[in-house]
Order: C-alpha cells, then structure tokens, then sequence
C-alpha cells in the first residue's frame, strides 16, 4: 500500500510540475472593431437595439471561434461616443443622428465588455484624439457638444476631414477628460490609439498658425515640426501618467504607421510617421510611455517594405529598451481587396510567434469582418496552422496594481471538474491545463464567473488562477478516470 502510494504521489508531482514548467506558449490573438462608417459594427445606422446587440454577440462568436483573445473597440472614431458619456455625443454611426440616443437606451460598450469577459477576450477601448469628422469638413450634423462646437477655434478642415489642433491646450484636456472619463466608469484592459495623430498630409499646410504663432510669442523655441512633434508627446506622456494613476493594471498602447522613418530599417522606405504626421512612437516607446505597441505592418514578407525586416527593427532593443509588447497589426482585408493569399497572413503569425525571445507576443487582425472569411478559408487556416488551440495573452510584468490571486481548490466528481478558494475580485480567467506524458496543454480558458468544467478525456487536471495583468497560479492536480463498465 505503501508502495502504491508513493507511486501515485510521483505521478502527481510529476503532472504538476509539467504544468509548472510546460504550459501554453502566451499570445494576444487580436482583432479590430471599426465603428467608423460602419465598417465591422454597426452594420448600420438604421438598425434597432436589439439586432446590433444580436449582431455584437454573432461577431464576438465568430471572434472566438477563431481563437481571438483581445479586441480593440472603437468608442469613439470622430469625437463622438459609441457609451454613455457626459461629455460626448452619442455616434451617427450607432443612431443615425449625432447627438440622439439609441432607443430604448443601451451603452454599446458596456455591453460589449459584459459579453466578451463571458468570451474570456481582453477588451481595449479604441479612441481617435484628433478627427472630428470623417469624410466631411463640415461642421453640420455635429451635436452641440461635440468638440468642434465646443472649441470651434482649433477645428480645422483638412483634406476630406475635419481635425482637430493638436496644439491647442483645450483639445488636449477634451482628449485626456474623455480617455480617463471611459477608464474610470468601465472595466477595460485597456486603452488604445491607431495612427491618426495630425492628419496625413496633402499639398497644404496644416492650418495650425495661430497656436504656432501663440506658442513662439510665449517665449517657445522650437522649429515647426518639433513643436508639432512636442504636442503629440506630451499628450501621450499624459495619459499614459493619468491611465496608470487611475487604474494601474489598464495598458496603454499606441498602433502607429508601421514604418517610424524612410530608411528605418535600411532598405525599408516609405512614408515617415515621425516626420509627416508627427507620431514619434519610438520615442514613446523608449520612454515606457507605452505598454505595448502594434505597427500596421500591412505588407508581404517579400516585398520592398519587409513584414519581418520591420518586425525586428521594432523589437529590436534599440527601440524597446524597456521589454514592452510588441504585437503586429495584420492586414487581413488585403485577401479582399488586394488578393492576398490567406497563406500570407498564416506565414506573418508565423513568423511573429517565433520572436518571443524578442518580447513579439502576438498580432493584431486589421479588421474583425476580414478574420472570419470563410469564402477565403482565413479562419480555417488559421485555426489549422498557427492558432491550433486556446492560449493565454502575455504577462504584463511592468504592470501592477493587481493582486496575486490564490490558487484554486479543485475536485473532481466523474468528469466534472470544480474549483473554488480564490478571491474572484483577482481573478480574470481560470485555465484549464490537461498533463499527459509529462507534457501540459491548455484545454480552456474560462471567464471568472465559471467555476466547473466536464472534461472530454481522463488524465490528470490542473485549473490555475490568472489575474489581469496575466499573472498565472500554480495549480494542484486531480485526476480524472474512465469507469468501463
């Protein structure tokens, strides 16, 4: 008895330990939610509450399907508001009005967070600062508290849009009151950005004279382009301060253009972000601002602006001197538009999941409608070739504010599994580890209000606790037997 004892606590510590040492290789798997112009959600603005709920909850399924573990909601693409906001209108894109309200009531966000928490994906609010119109540089049709209304002084027609003055003060507290407005009413991951910043350009100038001239009359110094430049920094180094003081665990991450300046790595040109839009995100990374950033890199391996050669030059340590993510944005609508192989896409993740070593933990699909193309086999192809089963995205060490959760009590009753003994105000997921032959797989992840789960095959079990910063438990093992009768 004795004996078989021992062997049994063996082959217990022996599974333990595997899923100790063994477990899932971390990995954002994102997506993008595009409102603007109804591009992924809503499908229109004509469409009643409870359809774009339906729909919601239709491309979230499609989304885990998929394995998607993040996405990036658009709240507000044209300083206007897919939430409930004090300060802002409510989209035209959501009500077909800008200004009215949905009815009957509902906060698109909140009710995203709710249903993608149940998914066990990472939400990250996705805000553009600057655009305050798309498509027009009228100010007709705005809501009488939108920002051009309120500041009409530093709103500008450029191009095909109106934008707001990066370099006005009044558009920068409009831009941080309404980011650390979302980051303390909703329980977001995260708060994101993309690469408007000043607009891109067109063969005139942007209309930002009088605060230029304002600024140099003040004493200010700087030439035209590093003031715009100083404009844009000092926002980012502001709410990156306001987001962590506010709730230490959210990220902050910034996907700017994909090339930072022509030349930037050798023999990679085109446009210079740094230089033409004014978005020094290097800088912002080199100086930790940033918890992560995601470059648009929407082009082939092969071609003159490499997807790999600019993957490594921004994960190289020049760059990332302080270890933050880098997660890649992939153009996925390229299949559509532009004949994309699907193989293209399955060899960037590829190549992006042998990079870990160089803290490359995962990519960013450009948009959520182009990840489930079933007339083009991406998910299949997805799902068959790198995304072959559940994962975990990565830890955020640098990340605090969150205390480590306990691990969990597990039993076992036939094949059902249950848990218990963590605090679930430091839990966001459980994960469900299965140990054979010393080696450990990840078989679900599940969200905090789950606490049983029926297993599939015998083997011996571990159910870990990670909190959200991805702070993971050890587990206890238990074993789960076949009864043949």
């Amino acid at each position: 008895m004795l004996c078989w004892t021992f062997l049994l606590l063996t082959l217990l510590a022996s599974a333990q330990a595997a899923c100790s040492s063994g477990r899932t290789k971390r990995e954002l798997r994102g997506a993008w939610i595009a409102t603007v112009s109804n591009i992924d959600w809503p499908k229109s603005s004509t469409r009643s509450t409870s359809q774009n709920q339906a729909d919601l909850r239709s491309l979230l399924d499609k989304l885990q399907a998929a394995t998607i573990n993040a996405v990036f909601f658009q709240v507000r693409p044209a300083g206007d508001a897919f939430y409930q906001s004090n300060i802002e209108p409510w989209s035209q894109w959501l009500t077909g009005s800008q200004g009215t309200a949905p009815n009957p009531i509902w906060d698109p966000l909140q009710y995203l967070i709710d249903e993608a928490q149940k998914r066990s994906m990472e939400v990250h609010a996705w805000f553009n600062p600057y655009r305050a119109k798309s498509g027009s540089t009228s100010t007709s049709g705005l809501a009488a508290n939108h920002m051009a209304r309120a500041i009409p002084a530093h709103a500008h027609a450029y191009g095909n849009n109106l934008w707001m003055d990066p370099g006005s003060k009044e558009v920068q507290d409009r831009v941080t009151n309404v980011i650390l407005d979302v980051v303390k009413r909703y329980d977001i991951d995260g708060v994101h950005m993309d690469d408007y910043f000043y607009p891109y350009p067109t063969a005139d100038r942007f209309p930002d004279t009088s605060t230029y001239n304002a600024y140099k009359s003040s004493g200010g110094t700087l030439a035209l382009a590093d003031w715009r430049r100083d404009n844009v920094n000092k926002l980012i180094e502001r709410l990156s301060t306001g987001i962590h003081q506010t709730k230490a665990w959210v990220k902050f991450g910034i996907s700017p253009f994909g090339i930072w300046k022509s030349g930037y790595p050798t023999g990679v040109s085109g446009m210079s972000s740094v230089d033409e839009i004014y978005a020094d995100s290097r800088l912002w990374l080199q100086k930790g601002w940033l918890d992560y950033v995601a470059p648009q890199l929407y082009w082939v391996i092969d071609g003159p602006q490499s997807f790999t050669k600019l993957v490594d030059w921004w994960s190289d340590p020049a760059q990332n001197p302080l270890h933050k993510h880098i997660y890649a944005g992939l153009a996925d609508y390229r299949i559509e538009e532009n004949n994309w192989s699907t193989s293209e896409i399955v060899h960037q993740i590829q190549q992006v999941q042998i990079r870990t070593s160089r803290n490359v933990w995962g990519a960013v699909h450009f948009s959520a409608n182009d990840v489930e193309l079933s007339a083009h086999g991406l998910t299949t192809a997805l799902k068959s070739n790198v995304y072959t089963g559940p994962t975990l995205p990565a830890v955020y060490y640098f990340r605090g504010g969150v205390t480590a959760p306990a691990a969990p009590t597990v039993t076992a009753n036939g094949g059902t599994l249950s848990w218990s003994g963590s605090l679930k105000a430091n839990v966001r997921y459980w994960a469900v580890y299965r140990s054979t032959s010393n080696t450990c797989a990840l078989v679900k992840v599940l969200d905090v209000s789950t606490t049983s789960y029926s297993v599939t095959g015998s083997g011996d079990y571990v159910v870990t606790a990670v909190n959200r910063i991805g702070v993971e438990t050890d587990g206890n093992v238990v074993t789960v037997t076949t009864v043949v009768g």
